[in-house]
């Protein structure tokens, strides 16, 4: 299990939420080999962080790459600077 967390500093964090809901981006990532999962977190104020699950660091691969797309096509007006990004291996996992 792979994951990749991406927090970003954003002028609007509804309307960056937003932008990234729209078109079907959830879909484009619901068909690459390997996704378990995407997260979006709103931290308060203009703090928003993404949650990538995948099998393998192909598929955190490939979800990065749809979701900078996304970002860069529909909300790259609301980003401050590039996203604080740590990404790799699952090491614990608790799950219910």
């Amino acid at each position: 299990m792979h994951s990749a967390v991406r927090r970003y500093k954003v002028s609007d964090a509804d309307a960056f939420i937003g932008k990234i809901e729209e078109g079907a981006f959830t879909d484009r990532l619901k068909e690459v080999d390997g996704f378990v999962g995407y997260y979006v977190i709103h931290g308060g104020d203009n703090d928003v962080a993404t949650v990538t699950v995948g099998e393998s660091d192909e598929a955190i691969s490939r979800s990065a790459e749809l979701a900078g797309e996304q970002v860069r096509e529909t909300a790259s007006d609301l980003v401050d600077g590039d996203p604080d990004v740590t990404s790799g291996e699952v090491r614990i996992r608790a799950e219910r």
